[in-house]
């Protein structure tokens, strides 16, 4: 049986980021759901609260928030929707309304951390820095909590012109090792602000020693060098990060301006910017360890301390993505500065979530658009490519991809393995298969060995198309069994390991790898199908009839469609059974649960990234 369906395979802060948050509201966040869309209000509490608990769950921090505000008016005085409100006030980014709701809570119980923590921000803004601090003394006990009490105090006395007393604020920061790197770093900011430029420069030397991976600390401590004269190791240290993390914007526009003799500005210029930092940082942690309520709160409290703060901004749109809000998202895209190197970057996310939205035509044209703007980028013109083929514009796709692959020149291509495995699966949909190949193989010689995940996904569609045209199933075998190895959690791998054994013949065996598929994702109609073909094999023809109408029923592609149809129909006709080629091993073991391997992002090319922090080792692209 042939299948047309294209296999979807495309990419040390550990903080306690809910602290402060009740657990019944962070219980009500599935991980994939669907936003509420009509904001408009019910006539009674009870509609409203139920109406704000369903958006809640669906994580549309807009709808709760609405509803939330109008279970609030017909009952006032009842605490915990007060605090449900509150949060969904904040989350939305409804700084004022969440604010007057936090004085409201505040005047019930002065112990809440989350209203003081809240509060004290906006008391920074307003310049109220010992108003600020006592409220962070009220915020309550936790790692998290402690940690941030304790920087944004640091941060409060640097406001005030203390900068002696913001510094033994900070170093009395204790614990975790990733602890002292945080705190070096802010001590550096703040004696940077302070005019301390000696301790400056020994903090943020020290933060960069403890930590060249993350590119907040390599930006303030290459931006401190060049200050000082010493380009050279300024040029260095950004050169070091872009060989881990090649072609970030950011570390690309600095270069630029370092080699052409331009100066960088401080990273930090006030202590409101300098609170901002703190609160971006937690956020940014968050966002990648998959506690997205409590970033996007954090990011929103940056946000209003520093409105410019360009990579806050981004990651929160790219958190709201993860969240499955890309209306929200791309209103937090369209917000970052237009002067900011980050910008083409939000313009093809932009794009690729007008496509994700099902608005096609625009997401093309917006795409188009920027392409023309930027005519020599590879990574807008990838992410065009990207959406033709998401159309099922594959010859178009495959040509645009051969637009970017033309421009790679004498830049490593190991950074742009992506781009050849795109064109491979467009040329594979468009049923160019000797392109196809060749693409697919270029694209697996170059995934470098730092990304092992990605590297199984490209050995899972060369292995699987393989199999597919019932080719090179030795070679095909192998790498699928690589592939599984390497993502042992991953559906879509493990599906085509068990379809491996099934064109061997090995019905047993599929069963079981099939099974193990379907396990890990359920709600495929290819796996589904493919375990009632093993099913059907392997003499349990009641079974394969159960999965190829369950198949039938997740809305497969119109061609699959018909031969399952046919299947329901008729069964499977009686063939000779294949002789088994390839070697008689094992199946890798999948874990027997719903967790899989993140697929590659939807755009533009980006790199493996440790957890910790939203800008670790993270480059530019979709």
């Amino acid at each position: 049986m042939m299948m047309t369906r294209a296999r979807r395979s495309v990419s040390a802060l550990a903080l306690l980021l809910a602290a402060g948050l009740p657990q019944t509201v962070l219980a009500a966040q599935p991980k994939e759901s669907t936003p509420v869309l009509d904001y408009e209000p019910a006539d009674s509490l009870e509609g409203n609260f139920l109406s704000a608990y369903i958006a809640g769950a669906s994580r549309d921090t807009a709808a709760a928030a609405t509803f939330y505000r109008e279970a609030v008016k017909a009952d006032p005085r009842n605490a915990e929707l007060v605090e449900r409100a509150f949060i969904s006030l904040l989350a939305d980014g409804a700084l004022p309304d969440a604010f007057r709701t936090a004085e409201k809570l505040i005047a019930r119980d002065p112990t809440n951390g989350l209203a003081n923590l809240s509060l004290g921000v906006r008391q920074i803004k307003a310049g109220q820095w010992a108003a600020a601090r006592q409220n962070f003394s009220r915020s309550g006990r936790g790692a998290a909590t402690d940690l941030t009490a304790t920087l944004l105090t640091a941060w409060s006395y640097a406001g005030a012109g203390d900068g002696k007393k913001a510094l033994e604020t900070v170093n009395k920061l204790r614990g975790e090792r990733y602890y002292n790197t945080f705190r070096d770093y802010h001590a550096g900011l703040i004696a940077s602000v302070t005019g301390d430029n000696a301790e400056a420069e020994r903090r943020l030397k020290a933060a960069y020693e403890a930590d060249r991976n993350t590119l907040r600390i390599v930006d303030a401590y290459a931006r401190m060098e060049a200050s000082l004269g010493r380009t050279d190791l300024a040029i260095q240290a950004y050169s070091d990060f872009d060989q881990l993390s090649p072609r970030h914007p950011l570390v690309r526009d600095a270069l630029d301006k370092l080699k052409e003799g331009k100066p960088l500005t401080r990273l930090i210029g006030t202590a409101q910017e300098g609170a901002a930092e703190v609160l971006y940082g937690l956020g940014s942690a968050g966002s990648t360890q998959g506690d997205e309520l409590p970033a996007v709160i954090y990011l929103r409290l940056a946000l209003y301390l520093a409105p410019d703060h360009a990579l806050a901004r981004l990651t929160l749109a790219d958190t709201l993505d993860r969240m499955k809000q890309p209306e929200r998202a791309n209103e937090a895209y369209a917000q970052i500065p237009a002067g900011s190197p980050l910008k083409l970057n939000a313009d093809i996310q932009i794009g690729l979530n007008l496509e994700q939205m099902g608005k096609g035509d625009e997401a093309l044209a917006h795409l188009d658009a920027a392409m023309k703007a930027h005519p020599d980028d590879i990574d807008v013109i990838t992410a065009l490519g990207n959406v033709q083929r998401a159309r099922k514009k594959y010859e178009e796709a495959a040509a645009t991809y051969t637009r970017a692959i033309g421009l790679i020149g004498d830049r490593p291509q190991s950074n742009y393995w992506t781009t050849y495995y795109f064109r491979g699966t467009a040329y594979e949909r468009a049923k160019q298969w000797p392109k196809a190949e060749a693409d697919l193989k270029k694209a697996l010689s170059l995934v470098p060995a730092s990304q092992p995940a990605a590297k199984a996904q490209v050995m899972n569609y060369l292995g699987y198309s393989w199999v597919d045209q019932n080719t090179n199933i030795d070679e095909a075998f192998k790498l699928l069994q690589q592939a599984a190895d390497a993502s042992p959690r991953d559906g879509m791998i493990v599906d085509s390991l068990g379809w491996a054994y099934y064109r061997l013949g090995r019905w047993d065996d599929a069963v079981r790898e099939l099974e193990k598929a379907v396990e890990l994702k359920p709600g495929d109609p290819t796996i589904n199908d493919h375990l009632g073909d093993a099913y059907w094999r392997s003499g349990r023809r009641l079974e394969g009839k159960f999965q190829w109408q369950h198949a039938k029923d997740l809305n497969p592609e119109p061609d699959d469609l018909a031969q399952i149809n046919a299947k329901l129909k008729d069964g499977l006709p009686d063939i000779e059974k294949p002789t088994a080629t390839a070697e008689t091993v094992p199946a890798p073991v999948a874990a027997p649960h719903n967790a899989e391997n993140p697929e590659l992002p939807k755009g533009a090319p980006q790199p493996h990234e440790a957890p910790g922090s939203a800008d670790k080792a993270k480059k530019s692209g979709g």
